[in-house]
This record gives C-alpha cells, structure tokens and sequence, in this order.
C-alpha cells in the first residue's frame, strides 16, 4: 500500500513538473505568433512592392507623353531652300521612340499617344489640324478629333494659344496599368498623362491638300486614331 502510494506520489510530481515545464517554454507560443504574423508581413511587403511599381509606371508614363512631345516638336525635314515640313515616317519615328520608352510595359496593347497638332485657324480662332495615334487602347483625345475648331473661334483649345505660323504638338498619353500582385483583387488602374511643345522653328504647316503632312515616296503608313 505504501509502494502504491509512493508511486502515485511520484507520478504526480513528473506531470506537475512536465506541466511546469510545458508552462515556461514559449517557443510553441512564438511559432504561433510567427505563424499569424507571416502572411501578415508578407501583405506588407507585397502591398510596399506594388506601389512602388505603380509611381514607378507613372512616372515612366510622363516621361514618354514629354518625350513624344518634344521629339514631335523637333521635326524639321527639308533643305534651307524651303521650310521644314512633317512627313508620316517622321510621325511614325516619334511612336518608335515611344515604344522605346516604354520597353516592359506592353504599352501597344495597354496603352495610346495621341499627337495632335494645334494651331491657328483663318478666324483667329484654335484647331487641331492634324492627329495621329499609337497603341491598342480604345480611347479618344480628351480635346476632340482632328478637324476640331477648324473655323471660328469656338474650341476653347487647350490653355496654351498656337500664334500665326507656328504650331503646338499636343500629346495625351493613356495607359491601363495592371496590378504587379494584386491583380485579381484590385482593378485596372487608367493613368493619363498630358504634354504640349511648341515647334522648336518654322514649318509648312499647309502639307499635302492642306492635310499638315507631307508623305513622299517611298510613302508610310499613316498612323490613323481608327
């Protein structure tokens, strides 16, 4: 009976002392801590990454509307014995560059440059003369088709006036941006960017059958806002 006691005694004593011991290691409780907080961080983390991603692309994104319009605006082909004039492969080298820029990006598919030449009309008035586009994306110029405000002076224009004989080369960049991590939860992002040059020197501003443009043999393909 003592033997019995004595063991009983015993057992209890390891399971309180097991117990003990259970209740002062707390590297079970701090794996359980890590195991909350790790998806925790790592949403952090990821969310840190894809906004960084985001200014990133925007700023990518106003770059390439300057670019374009500067590159625009320094268009000057012909000899010294006429006024410079735009040709549709000067055009389409401005949206090489822009694809240039824009290398990562899937700008065709996701994106457009809209490059409008603004300037005066016969009534003192403003219009786009001319337009041209790049890029896959669906959408418009925010200031009308080319033609618009060709007579009178109803198009209230675009802040900045085109004087007599010069032009502005206006360019309205549009693109989708798509989630880097979260893009099955979060929607496609539209950044619009907007740039506007003067025309660094004269040019004939007439073109073929008053189009703007010029297009001589070997001719290029237009890049037509279709």
């Amino acid at each position: 009976m003592i033997d019995l006691l004595q063991r009983t005694r015993a057992r209890v004593a390891r399971r309180a002392q097991a117990a003990a011991h259970l209740a002062r290691d707390v590297s079970a409780v701090v794996m359980i801590e890590v195991a909350f907080c790790v998806p925790i961080l790592a949403m952090i983390g990821f969310g840190g990454i894809e906004y960084a991603n985001l200014l990133l692309t925007g700023t990518r994104v106003n770059q390439i509307g300057l670019g374009a319009a500067d590159n625009a605006a320094r268009i000057a082909f012909g000899s010294n014995l006429a006024q410079p004039s735009v040709r549709e492969v000067d055009i389409n080298e401005v949206f090489a560059g822009v694809e240039e820029q824009a290398k990562g990006m899937n700008f065709k598919a996701n994106g457009r440059v809209i490059l409008s030449s603004v300037e005066r009309n016969p009534d003192g008035g403003q219009w786009i003369h001319w337009q041209r586009c790049y890029g896959d994306l669906p959408v418009a110029s925010a200031y009308g088709p080319q033609g618009t405000g060709a007579t009178g002076t109803g198009f209230a224009g675009i802040g900045v006036n085109a004087s007599a004989g010069t032009a502005i080369m206006l360019v309205e960049v549009t693109y989708d941006y798509k989630s880097l991590v979260w893009g099955k939860w979060f929607q496609t992002k539209r950044m619009r960017e907007t740039a506007a040059f003067l025309i660094r020197e004269g040019r004939n501003l007439q073109g073929e059958n008053n189009t703007g443009i010029f297009n001589p043999a070997p001719a290029a393909t237009p890049s037509l806002c279709t």
